[in-house]
């Protein structure tokens, strides 16, 4: 259980750190954000704001915590109930009928859809698998070539999470995109 909750730890600590970094590169970065966060329809205005720093806010906070092994039980409930209101809001909006680009990792201009649904509830069975980890695991030390392979492992799956949306454009059928 030890090496799955490292996994888990450095996956998601890899995934936050990409998400806050996209976010706030620059100015213009942010806004992007903060004005999909807005075009959501989910709050007003103002609120939608303050969420968009909130939820900048609440990525980084659960990056230090996931990083620390003493806060990482922390880190993992923060980043699950994070990633729980992702799923409501992207599921309320595509309910509304909303078309918003996912703004999730930076710079992107494809929109919300069913597909940004599955990568958080994956990602929150990642928070979860790495919490129950962490809450059943033993003490002893990790070998350093186990942790090797979980820390390559971590990062091949936080790659496919984050680009996950870009995988699932390569097995969409553009045939069914495009007018007939």
């Amino acid at each position: 259980m030890t090496y799955l909750f490292l996994g888990c730890r450095a996956l998601l600590l890899v995934v936050f750190l990409v998400a806050v970094t996209g976010k706030v590169r620059s100015r213009a970065a942010f806004a992007e954000f903060a004005s999909s966060v807005v075009a959501l329809r989910l709050l007003s205005r103002r609120a939608s704001r303050a969420a968009a720093a909130a939820v900048v806010g609440t990525e980084l906070v659960a990056s230090v915590l996931l990083a620390v092994p003493a806060t990482a039980l922390a880190g993992f409930v923060v980043a699950t109930g994070l990633l729980l209101a992702f799923v409501t809001g992207i599921v309320m909006a595509l309910r509304g009928g909303r078309a918003v680009p996912c703004r999730c990792f930076g710079a992107s201009s494809a929109p919300l859809g069913p597909v940004h649904v599955v990568r958080n509830l994956a990602l929150t069975a990642v928070g979860l698998v790495g919490l129950v980890a962490g809450l059943t695991s033993s003490a002893w030390p990790p070998h350093t070539g186990g942790v090797a392979v979980t820390a390559a492992t971590a990062a091949i799956g936080a790659l496919i999470l984050i680009r996950f949306d870009d995988l699932a454009f390569l097995f969409t059928d553009p045939k069914r995109d495009s007018p007939s």
